[in-house]
């Protein structure tokens, strides 16, 4: 079920106990191994706290333990619900919308933007066949500044494969002894390279990649299939969102909203419901 609604999230997840059922049965799908009676055995739910315990030992095991909902205060519920609104979204949710949709502090809404972000990094497969690649600016004051070297702007490389997955990183500087490793990383030599006239991708041929270049300067943004239409595309949704949504995005904290807008790209076509693909990160990523 693709279109999964508020009406479904709320018939599935209706309080916090039915939460913490889920983390269970996702983190151990097979019934949850008693470390004393050294087998799988039958856990029940004890009342009144965030724990199962084996109907034969009495041992005790707490789903949430080693996640993003370690000693959170917050109900259950609430974090569901939170990774449910910034899964619904294309351009992202301010933490002042769930402050007044939940009724948690700013502080609260914001600690837990941050810790549902930690879930969405991604370690994407290379690319191939046709790939783009181009880099964007973020942040700062332009302050009447033309060109790419914007002032205390945060610099951000993408490398997209059209009509599939997308990375986005956020690096030092556009000199091509950065750009280049990184392509080289997640791009198979097999594919086609479209960038702009950048000259840090002149030595791609080299490295043995065919190379296609259109040429911006000039006006010129779109020739037969050369273009890098997919990844502005990109640079257009997330510059939207920082812009209108969060306002502002320190360097210190941007690849984690990189990583919130890359991992939305690249499972927007996906049939399993975008917010069940962020619950399922639940327990894969240890804190």
């Amino acid at each position: 079920m693709r279109n999964y609604t508020m009406k479904n999230f709320d018939q599935e997840f209706p309080n916090d106990d039915a939460c913490l059922e889920w983390i269970k049965n996702h983190r151990w799908p097979k019934g949850i191994t008693c470390v004393k009676c050294e087998r799988i055995t039958k856990y029940h739910k004890v009342s009144g706290r965030p724990c199962y315990e084996c109907d034969y030992c009495g041992t005790q095991v707490y789903p949430t333990a080693g996640t993003i909902f370690h000693k959170s205060t917050t109900p259950l519920r609430t974090w569901f619900q939170v990774m449910y609104r910034m899964s619904s979204t294309r351009c992202g949710i301010s933490a002042k919308q769930i402050q007044c949709e939940t009724g948690v502090t700013y502080k609260t809404a914001w600690r837990m933007f941050k810790q549902i972000r930690t879930l969405l990094g991604e370690d994407i497969q290379a690319l191939d066949n046709e790939v783009e690649a181009d880099e964007t600016y973020i942040g700062g004051r332009r302050h009447g500044t033309r060109g790419r070297g914007a002032e205390g702007k945060s610099v951000v490389a993408g490398i997209v494969q059209r009509r599939g997955k997308l990375v986005a990183t956020k690096v030092p500087n556009v000199q091509s002894t950065t750009l280049l490793p990184i392509i080289r990383e997640r791009v198979l030599s097999s594919a086609t390279i479209y960038t702009d006239e950048l000259s840090s991708y002149n030595r791609l041929p080299s490295l043995g990649y065919q190379h296609k270049r259109i040429h911006h300067a000039a006006n010129i943004y779109v020739m037969g299939d050369t273009h890098t239409n997919t990844i502005e595309g990109f640079w257009s949704l997330i510059k939207r969102g920082i812009g209108g949504v969060y306002h502002s995005v320190s360097d210190k904290y941007l690849q984690s909203y990189l990583n919130e807008y890359s991992f939305r790209y690249n499972h927007r076509k996906d049939e399993t419901p975008m917010f069940q693909t962020v619950l399922n990160q639940i327990g894969s990523h240890s804190l």
